[in-house]
């Protein structure tokens, strides 16, 4: 008799799910489906109801499931992924540095710059208040501050405050009339620490020449006028379009509680320190969040468990809105390795200065740090740039693995260095490797202003993409944008590339597509802590999935480079590109 109903019972369980999959409202056949589950051959065919995956498999299995009301979307043999998930980004400081004045990087002669600056000054889009601010500004040009000094101090600059923005966002420059605005003069580096003051590039008699880094750096951005509530919800808006643009629908908002002006190395954050969360709460409540955001809140360094009762008190503040969820929090390990700055914290000293430069956390502390934030079910989120800082940032995950054995996915980002003794720690630890690999090419950066400063052991393990993943760590794809482009495509070929300008950085380092593709998926959701709703296409989870117009498996890594974006579905609806009309029907 028992085993009479429990063949009842499967079969009407069966019935219960053959009736609720009839239910799909959505099916996108005919294509190359890509599902980030591990081990799952492509796919043909997806189904999806109320915003969810309801199944996938092949093109008949599929169809099977629509009635009158379904749509249908012909894929026509283009490939179908999941949403992009980006481990690490900015994107509201990023698409508000796209609103103004922006070098994006670009190198250009001084001459060249001046006017370049005097004409997007003309066309309106240079001006915070009365200071000429221009975004996005190489650290190559941080070496001739001289030069900028003799360009941008006198003329019609001598009383015009102007502001260079480092894209690096540890890094700028400022001329002798803003300097002066902010009382940044030889008396005041007298009166500083020797740590605060080496963040003031100055010469032998104090007198400073524009260079700024870390909380020096702050002395300037913290001071440059607010801009205004209209802008920042178009910043916002911005955001959103551009990385469903290319493909992302999830995003790490790596420094969630710190507003534009704010001093982000020594933040010591209130409740009233909500930075950019008001944003992100406004779009949801307009509807038009179509993308999930892990926020991370920024905490000091050095700060002690009690610290973290602020933060809580943040997260509550926002809390059940919708596509917003509160992970952890994110703690700055050290600063930059480039030349002028090497804040970076680095196990051999830098050749030029013999310094190791600053590890921000404290090495006692840290690990009852990270017990404090496991305790509320938060991760811990760390830059660290240099092999030191990436050791330490170890040191306090492995101390706290010993009170408690059971791995909690903490992550470290950016790994510009890293000693090979870490290597196997990631997998051991259980901690992600949130990566943004289109920097792992050969350039200024890593040639001109790394090389000549590090050990050559040191920097063949600059970006060890390919080691880390050998040796067993989850690696996570990420942007940190607006350091670089919020395009994954970009950095998924330049994994594999490495190439650049000067050449290749470290080919041995090089990462294949196909673990980049589960960097950018699954992966990246399990550093958002959401790897249980997004990340895969699997039945239950939500239906954010994006149609390329190339088969990214099969064309060559330049191709794959320029792959774009055809369309973007969050939660079943599509929120970038058209749908082509004769691809879309209704089932009969």
């Amino acid at each position: 008799m028992r085993r009479i109903i429990q063949r009842l019972l499967v079969a009407t369980l069966a019935f219960s799910s053959v009736e609720a999959m009839a239910a799909a409202d959505l099916l996108l056949f005919n294509g190359k489906v890509f599902t980030a589950e591990p081990g799952q051959p492509l796919a043909q065919a997806v189904a999806v109801a109320n915003g969810k995956i309801l199944k996938v498999g092949s093109d008949a299995e599929i169809k099977a499931l629509a009635d009158a009301d379904t749509r249908l979307i012909d894929l026509a043999g283009k490939v179908l992924m999941p949403g992009m998930i980006d481990s690490h980004s900015h994107p509201i400081m990023g698409a508000l540095a796209s609103l103004r004045a922006n070098l994006y990087d670009e190198v250009k002669p001084l001459d060249e710059l001046e006017r370049w600056i005097i004409e997007q000054d003309q066309a309106g889009t240079a001006r915070m208040g009365d200071i000429v601010v221009i975004s996005g500004v190489s650290s190559a040009y941080w070496e001739q501050s001289a030069g900028l000094g003799q360009r941008f101090n006198q003329g019609r600059w001598a009383e015009q405050p102007l502001v260079l923005d480092g894209i690096d966002g540890h890094t700028g420059w400022a001329n002798q009339a803003m300097l002066e605005r902010l009382g940044i003069d030889a008396a005041l580096l007298a009166s500083l620490p020797e740590k605060e003051r080496g963040y003031i590039g100055h010469g032998a008699d104090l007198t400073p020449n524009g260079y700024l880094a870390e909380n020096g750096w702050d002395r300037v951005r913290s001071q440059l006028p607010e801009p205004d509530q209209a802008v920042l919800l178009k910043a916002a808006r911005e955001a959103v379009r551009i990385n469903n643009q290319v493909g992302v629908t999830a995003w790490m908002d790596a420094a969630a509680n710190a507003g534009n002006g704010d001093s982000l190395f020594e933040l010591r954050p209130g409740e009233q320190d909500v930075g950019v969360l008001p944003l992100y709460r406004q779009l949801a409540e307009n509807g038009e969040l179509s993308a999930h955001v892990a926020a991370l809140l920024i905490t000091h360094p050095q700060s002690r468990p009690d610290d973290l009762q602020v933060l809580d008190k943040v997260m509550q503040r926002f809390e059940g809105v919708p596509n917003l969820s509160f992970p952890g929090i994110k703690i700055f390990a050290d600063g930059v390795m480039e030349f002028p700055g090497q804040t970076a914290a680095v196990l051999d000293p830098f050749k030029n200065s013999l310094k190791r430069g600053q590890l921000l956390i404290d090495p006692a502390g840290f690990g009852q740090l990270v017990v404090a934030a496991e305790q509320r079910d938060w991760i811990v989120h760390v830059h660290a740039v240099g092999d030191r800082a990436v050791r330490e940032a170890l040191n306090g995950f492995a101390a706290a693995r010993k009170l408690e054995p059971k791995p909690v996915p903490h992550s470290i980002s950016h790994l510009q260095l890293v000693n090979p003794k870490e290597f196997p720690r990631f997998g051991q630890l259980g901690v992600i490797a949130s990566m943004q690999l289109l920097w792992a090419t050969a350039e200024s950066y890593t040639e001109e202003l790394v090389k000549p400063y590090v050990s050559a052991a040191a920097y063949q393990y600059q970006y060890p993409a390919r080691s880390l993943h050998r040796a067993g760590a989850t690696i996570a794809g990420a942007s940190d944008w607006p350091v670089s482009s919020p395009n994954p495509w970009q950095a998924i070929a330049q994994a594999s590339t490495r190439k650049g300008p000067l050449g290749v950085l470290n080919a041995k380092e090089s990462i294949d597509r196909a673990s980049m593709f589960q960097a950018y998926t699954l992966n990246a959701a399990k550093a958002l802590r959401l790897d249980g709703q997004i990340g895969s296409l699997a039945p239950g989870k939500q239906a954010d999935l994006i149609v390329l117009d190339r088969d990214v498996f099969e064309v060559s890594d330049e191709e794959l480079f320029d792959t774009q974006v055809l369309q973007t579905f969050f939660a079943g609806k599509a929120v970038y590109g058209a749908e082509p009309g004769a691809a879309v029907a209704h089932a009969h």
